[in-house]
């Protein structure tokens, strides 16, 4: 009778162990997928600062091309509430896909005024727009 209680008793603390030790990890990796989107987060903002100085280049010298710079604007403003929205909790997958879907948005108008950058050579070759498209 003692023998199978020591057993049951070794049997019940592994498991014991096995539960703190998946806990653990749980939270562990937790961590680590909050870090990461601040990581991600850092580089947005980052990337989200720069588009204005993009955008105040880019005016002087394609003044005609109005829509391209209102779609840039636009699509940085969605990106950046899209951001916001996910802000403390980058697991709720609604604003994780509204983020996903205004950095999409971002890119199609960005790509749209590196078309414009190449129809004007004077906009490519002017430092500041170099600068910031590299």
């Amino acid at each position: 009778m003692a023998t199978s209680s020591i057993v049951f008793l070794a049997v019940l603390a592994g498991l014991i162990l096995l539960l703190i030790s998946i806990y653990n990890k749980l939270v562990s990796l937790k961590n680590r997928f909050q870090n990461s989107f601040a990581q991600i987060d850092v580089q947005l903002k980052r990337r989200y600062d720069l588009i204005p100085n993009l955008v105040e280049t880019a005016k002087e010298y394609i003044r005609h091309e109005r829509e391209t710079l209102e779609a840039v604007i636009a699509a940085r403003n969605e990106a950046a509430a899209g951001l916001k929205a996910v802000g403390g909790d980058p697991a709720m997958a609604g604003a994780m896909g509204k983020l996903m879907g205004a950095e999409g948005m971002l890119a199609s108008a960005l790509g749209r005024l590196n078309v414009v950058m190449e129809a004007y050579p004077d906009l490519k070759a002017n430092e500041n727009m170099m600068q910031l498209t590299e």
